[in-house]
């Protein structure tokens, strides 16, 4: 091939608009290989928090979800079984019986404070429960157990609790007038599960049984109670100013302000997927711990979660900016090089690590502002340089600008950003098809033969 030849296919290539869009296609894809090692490091820094979380809360006492209270009845089953021979013998066991209470009141003060695991802030909490209510006498009249088969000196009333080492008090449980003391471990019934439970041996022959108690609890990152009584009220008051209210219902009443919180939830057994009693082993235990509620201590924005959604739009941020650049080449006849569009792009993805490795330590907002504000002015700068001309330059700057406002935007509001999304896309293309609208693309090659 002459040198002419080579001349004319390098001229060709140069200024043919869809093999340059190809090209620049071809760069957006080079540049995902640093965006994933850059999506490596937001995951990598994400383990670092959790595992500092861990750490502290390991110690002090993890997210607290209370279960209870209920009463365990042990009872006697016969079960009749035939040997080879023909011979019947009967082999006892021991089943159990759970009664959940008519009324639960619970009062309780959650006291935050914020503990450091280097740079990582965990959410802490020391939490006081006044527990009162009240149990029916419990009823095996419909169930078809003969009385001397019911084990009332081995009845007992168990508290469930998630992380029970985090107890900080010794709890005393208020029963019908008398103090009964608890003991480790949730009962013979619920060796599974951990809690706390009271021996209620001779203390079963009244009409009601009222009952009280008061616990002391470390925890961390939320507090969560199930719905245990046929009428269950929970009433909470804590100095978080941030509270996130999470499970199977929100309060009935609540208000926060800059002091902190309160709430509270009245729950009616109704609302709920499984009765006042029940006898065996069945699903029911399952269906009360899904049906909690409560709130989570949170920081009001996590900038992790946001550096990694900010991530995911970097495609379509890589594309509006060499777009950009792509309608100079074709308005101005500017040419840019190919690797002045990859610099370009390796600017733009050094805003994610800016915004994550910032965020850190002056919280997600001021990074944000900070790393866009940097990337901005570094590509505003080159770019006046590549285009030769302060005035295009500026034209970068602003599109540049818009681009970061528009992400904000979308970040900040998650349940729209697809519908702002597609608005922003619609007005792009719109505003392209207008630039371009006069553009004769058949001699646009040969116009710069």
């Amino acid at each position: 091939m002459t040198n002419c030849e080579t001349g004319g296919v390098q001229s060709f290539i140069r200024n043919s608009p869809l093999l340059r869009l190809i090209l620049i296609a071809f760069l957006v894809l080079i540049l995902q290989i640093p965006i994933s090692m850059i999506e490596g490091v937001i995951r990598e820094r994400q383990m670092r928090r959790d595992q500092a979380i861990e750490d502290v809360t390991s110690k002090w006492g993890r997210q607290q979800t209370l279960i209870g209270p209920m009463i365990t009845v042990p009872y006697i089953v016969e079960i009749p079984e035939k040997d080879d021979k023909g011979v019947v013998t009967i082999r006892t066991e021991t089943h159990y019986a759970h009664f959940l209470p008519e009324q639960v009141h619970t009062v309780g003060t959650i006291d935050c404070q914020v503990r450091h695991r280097g740079i990582f802030e965990v959410p802490i909490y020391e939490m006081t429960l006044d527990i009162t209510g009240r149990f029916a006498p419990p009823d095996f009249s419909d169930w078809g157990i003969d009385s001397d088969r019911i084990l009332w000196d081995r009845a007992c009333l168990t508290q469930e609790i998630s992380d029970v080492h985090a107890i900080t008090n010794q709890v005393t449980l208020g029963w019908n007038g008398e103090q009964i003391g608890f003991s480790p471990g949730a009962g013979e019934a619920n060796a599974e599960n951990t809690g706390i439970h009271a021996a209620l041996k001779g203390r079963m022959s009244a009409q009601e049984y009222p009952f009280s108690y008061q616990l002391l609890l470390n925890g961390s990152m939320g507090a969560f109670f199930a719905p245990v009584g046929r009428d269950t009220r929970v009433e909470i008051r804590s100095d978080w100013d941030a509270p996130s209210f999470q499970g199977n219902w929100l309060p009935s009443e609540r208000t926060v302000d800059r002091n902190g919180f309160q709430a509270t939830w009245n729950i009616p057994f109704l609302g709920r997927n499984y009765p006042q009693r029940w006898k065996g082993n069945s699903d029911i235990r399952g269906a009360i711990a899904s049906s909690v509620f409560g709130v989570n201590f949170i920081s009001t924005v996590d900038h992790y979660r946001m550096a990694a959604r900010s991530v995911k739009y970097e495609v379509l941020f890589l594309v509006l900016t060499f777009a950009t650049l792509w309608l100079f080449e074709v308005l101005t006849g500017v040419r840019i090089h190919s690797i002045q569009y990859l610099l370009v792009g390796m600017g733009m993805c050094v805003f994610y690590l800016l915004e994550l490795s910032l965020a850190e330590h002056i919280g997600f907002l001021v990074a944000y502002l900070c790393a866009s504000a940097a990337i901005v002015i570094l590509i505003s700068a080159y770019c006046i340089a590549v285009l030769r001309g302060i005035r295009r330059g500026g034209v970068i700057a602003t599109v540049t600008a818009l681009l970061y406002a528009y992400l904000y935007v979308l970040l900040m509001n998650e349940d729209y950003a697809l519908l702002i999304g597609s608005v922003g896309l619609f007005v792009v293309l719109g505003t392209v098809m207008y630039l371009t609208r006069k553009i004769d693309w058949y001699s646009f090659g040969k116009q710069r033969v």
